[in-house]
């Protein structure tokens, strides 16, 4: 057993002394800035925000091109007094002029060649004397650039004790960061990879350039190692953190896809440096992205890649055109002349014999190879060490005497059978199955008596009804299975693009609905379930927004149904059992049949403790209904209790209501009152937004209210909910303190003299916790579950590492994939997994100065190593594989997949059977 983590995070050493380094900057200045803003509103005619220049693909094709480039300023689009460029040295005049014409030439290249006369309209001089232009109304200077001594670890310190950088270090730093790596090679058993930098949209990334190869099946598949650096803050850590992940970059060489079938992929593009008198190449690759544009029915470059200006900045190479690149993907990976291009792989693009992921002792390698290039101005944060032994909490055990699998299979589906019985309080549950395929239709037959533990059912009804019935211990279910039909067809969206796409959707769904409503039968007496056999995603790709599964159920909810879906099963399905299986436990998790184990924490946690859940449900338009909207969620698990012991808030009526009632509840969300865009254009003002932030924040506080009569943990998750409620924010964050709105941060008790508040954060899109191995201090790494943390006596933040899948135990960790050795030539074929690191902040606790606060001075103060415990112990269950959040957060946020506002309908629609 390991009784150590590492975490592949690194903070500024203060020992070294002050880190500044000396850098050139560029301002757009004012002058530069008016005229290119005006030009951008001329040829910008619509435009949302023609007073913000889009320099994003200025920012890229100079990041590229311009020697020395390290790094570019944010909203230097908006304000030309703000810094625009960083620099090693100054980018001479004539680079910096030619790719800023460029760049101004294509802001419009379709309107009757009026774009075309914007280069010429541009002049740049190194020092101008305002005379003797062709129109010196229109000549603009080149700003000069300035020397900066920057401060890299410049940081302010919140009051509740949250080291946060300055804003400018979230991009700047980073991009530093990657260069230094860039500039040393990684070498690993005899083998040498070589990166280069790529921008990334939350940070700076490292690709290993040219990329590996793997032969099998006859062909070539192509991978890179990739390396992702964030800057981030920890709640009331001294010092803020940089984040270097680690994973493999597939790339695909053969798309099994059609041009109109491509949403959008990420192209890097590697390009010698037009410029005498430099080096050869950038240390950069070029973001790109290439879509399928549905106007011009043609591949395109999409709007920001800096791509389609390089023919005219370089006349003398070839570079690839999309519809070419999208054709011989895998000519251009390995360069056509001296310019190479590689389409980043998506699944959806076809398969790949290149697994993904990496093992813990290839992840330690190069987890060594950045500590030692960020030396000695960066350094290591300590390791995490347990704190507890209490891993797990009081499941079935899996082996010893007695405890078989027959035994404990038959445990199980007594526990089942008791928390459905409890869930449906006496009612008969009545599930409709809609089948595809006999298979899938007999492996749900099949399943659910295994699960809870009933004889096989009888046969009810017509000869030529297919019903089943099962009864027994306060359960009765029947099942009637019947052919999907047109039910489960792709929806007859509008092509009429003159309307808006919500509406053209909304439709489809309408239409789907009184499909479904002119099928259905009388509502149930009981509860009712849905499941629906239906194509995956992937069928419906080819016409946006034709995939049904919304539609259904919406229109399934309509008639007090909750459903489940379960994909049809393809040519080599193997487990068709096991996704049966997984579709009843899903159906039994709708209907509140589920309750978590009973926690091995201790005697510091109350006995009669509810927890309560927050989670923030946030659609923009490119959501399932193309309908934005925001609705929080909130949902409460009381467990002992008899019916309803576990409830959803119920906003409108201010009350706590079963948890399928909850769902079909927010079936019925409509879209908000006020739009994200207002009709002229514009976008949604900034009161707009702080109203939506108050609504949110009242419920909160309204729920909280609820809650006093008895201990409660509130969990949120602070990536979520922070947006709505700016108080869980790292830098307002303050210990036992809860804050809302403008106004200081109370006491959390407050709110409840028993309240404790526990905030969870996963890795999400921004890399926001960092990665980790286990390791023994003697060269031998692995993985490890458990809860950790530092020696500070005060820590209040906690990391949760769960166990990792049987598929993956078995892998050895020191299986190497970037560099495979001659005895794990397969190995890059091998998927790795790691488990990853749930961080959990015990924001509110009664500690000491809590007590002694709320007038309690005297009594047992809480240890927060034992809640951290607790909302660890929560992510486990005898029916699943360790979740990614507690319980609780698990059944709020999948509460959310009921959210579903259709276009233009408000009116009321009828719950009652849900009651």
């Amino acid at each position: 057993m390991y009784h150590t983590i590492r975490v592949t995070a690194y903070e500024p050493d203060p020992l070294p002394g002050p880190w500044r380094e000396e850098m050139r900057v560029l301002r757009l200045g004012e002058e530069l800035h008016t005229e290119l803003t005006r030009m951008n509103a001329e040829a910008g005619r619509g435009s949302v925000r023609p007073d913000r220049l889009p320099v994003r693909r200025l920012n890229s094709l100079l990041q590229a091109m311009a020697p020395g480039v390290i790094a570019t300023g944010r909203k230097a689009g908006t304000d030309g007094r703000l810094p625009w460029l960083y620099a090693r040295e100054v980018v001479p005049p004539e680079v910096l002029g030619p790719v800023i014409g460029t760049w101004a030439a294509g802001l419009n290249r379709e309107d009757d060649g009026e774009g075309a006369d914007l280069e010429e309209r541009l002049r740049f001089d190194e020092a101008s004397d305002g005379g003797d232009t062709a129109d010196a109304g229109q000549a603009v200077q080149l700003p000069q650039w300035e020397s900066e001594s920057v401060d890299l670890a410049e940081t302010v310190t919140s009051a509740g004790g949250t080291a946060e950088p300055v804003a400018r270090l979230y991009s700047l730093l980073p991009e530093w960061i990657a260069f230094r790596l860039a500039a040393r090679p990684f070498r690993s058993g005899g083998a040498t990879l070589h990166f280069r930098v790529g921008s990334s949209g939350n940070g700076a990334r490292l690709v290993s350039w040219p990329p590996q190869r793997y032969e099998r099946g006859g062909r070539t598949w192509y991978y890179s190692a990739c390396l992702n650096i964030t800057v981030h803050t920890v709640p009331f850590a001294p010092r803020f953190r940089v984040h270097v992940s680690t994973q493999v970059r597939r790339w695909a060489t053969q798309l099994e896809v059609r041009p109109h079938q491509l949403g959008g992929t990420t192209v890097l593009l590697d390009a010698p440096l037009p410029w005498p008198g430099g080096p050869d190449r950038s240390h950069r690759l070029m973001v790109n992205a290439l879509c399928y544009d549905r106007r011009s029915k043609e591949l395109a470059w999409r709007h920001h890649s800096p791509a389609p200006l390089m023919p005219e900045l370089d006349i003398v190479r070839n570079y690839p055109q999309p519809a070419e690149l999208f054709a011989h993907p895998e000519r251009w990976i390995n360069g056509a002349g001296d310019v190479a291009a590689g389409i980043v792989y998506h699944p959806s693009t076809g398969p790949h014999k290149v697994g993904p992921g990496l093992m813990p002792r290839e992840r330690s390698d190069l987890d060594a190879w950045v500590e030692e290039g960020l030396r000695p101005m960066l350094t290591r944060i300590p390791d995490l060490t347990r704190v507890t032994r209490s891993n797990t909490p009081s499941l079935l055990p899996r082996s010893g005497a007695g405890n078989g699998p027959g035994v404990r299979d038959a445990r199980l589906a007594l526990q089942r059978r008791a928390a459905l019985a409890r869930a449906l309080n006496g009612r008969p549950l009545e599930v409709d199955v809609f089948w595809q395929s006999p298979e899938t239709r007999a492996a749900l037959l099949a399943e659910l008596p295994k699960l809870i533990g009933l004889p096989a059912g009888e046969r009810v009804g017509p000869t030529d009804d297919d019903t089943w019935r099962w009864r027994g211990e306060g359960v009765e279910i029947r099942v009637r299975a019947r052919p999907a039909g047109p039910l489960v067809d792709a929806l007859p969206v509008s092509r009429e693009r003159r309307r808006p796409r919500a509406v053209r959707l909304a439709e489809a769904v309408e239409g789907r609905c009184r499909l479904v409503a002119d099928q259905a039968d009388p509502r149930p007496e009981g509860a009712g379930m849905v499941i629906a056999e239906i194509a995956g995603k992937e069928r419906f790709a080819a016409v946006p927004d034709s995939d049904p599964k919304h539609a259904l159920r919406i229109a399934w909810a309509r008639q007090g149904q909750l459903s489940q879906f379960v994909n049809l099963p393809d040519d080599t399905d193997s487990g068709l059992e096991h996704r049966a299986r997984w579709t009843w436990l899903d159906a039994f998790r709708q209907l509140g049949a589920i309750s978590p184990p009973a926690h091995r924490v201790g005697a510091g946690i109350p006995g009669d403790l509810q927890y309560a859940a927050l989670w923030l449900v946030r659609h923009t338009r490119k959501g399932p209904t193309r309908c934005p909207v925001r609705r929080l969620v909130a949902v409460r698990v009381s467990p002992g209790e008899g019916p309803g012991a576990i409830e959803g808030w119920d906003a409108e009526r201010a009350e706590w209501v079963p948890y399928p009632k909850l769902l079909l509840l927010l079936s019925r969300t409509t879209e908000p009152a006020e739009p994200a865009v207002a009709s002229g254009g514009k976008p949604v003002t900034e009161s707009a937004a702080t109203r939506a932030t108050d609504s949110v924040e009242r419920q909160i506080r309204a729920l909280l209210f609820q809650l006093r009569h008895r201990p409660t943990l509130l969990l949120a998750d602070a990536g979520n909910l922070r947006q709505c409620w700016p108080g869980l924010r790292n830098g307002q964050l303050a210990r036992d303190m809860l804050g809302f709105g403008t106004g200081p941060a109370q006491r959390h008790t407050l709110y409840g003299d028993d309240l404790r508040v526990l905030l969870v954060r996963d890795a999400n899109a921004r890399e926001e916790v960092a990665e980790w191995y286990a390791h023994d201090g003697k060269d031998r790494v692995g993985f490890a579950e458990g809860v950790w943390g530092t020696a500070d006596t005060e820590r209040r933040v906690f990391a949760s590492t769960a166990s990792t899948p049987h598929t993956v135990a078995k892998l050895p960790k020191g299986l190497m994939k970037l560099v495979p050795t001659a005895q794990g030539r397969t190995a890059p074929g091998r998927t790795a997994w790691n488990p990853g690191q749930l961080e959990i902040t015990v924001l509110g606790c009664l500690s000491e100065k809590a007590l002694a606060d709320s007038g309690r001075g005297g009594g047992r103060p809480d240890r927060p190593a034992e809640w951290a415990t607790l909302a660890h112990q929560l992510r486990y269950h005898d029916d699943y594989p360790p979740l990614s959040r507690p319980l609780p957060l698990h059944l709020a946020r999948l509460a959310g997949e009921y959210v579903l506002p259709v276009a233009g309908r408000n009116e009321d629609v009828s719950t009652t059977s849900a009651s």
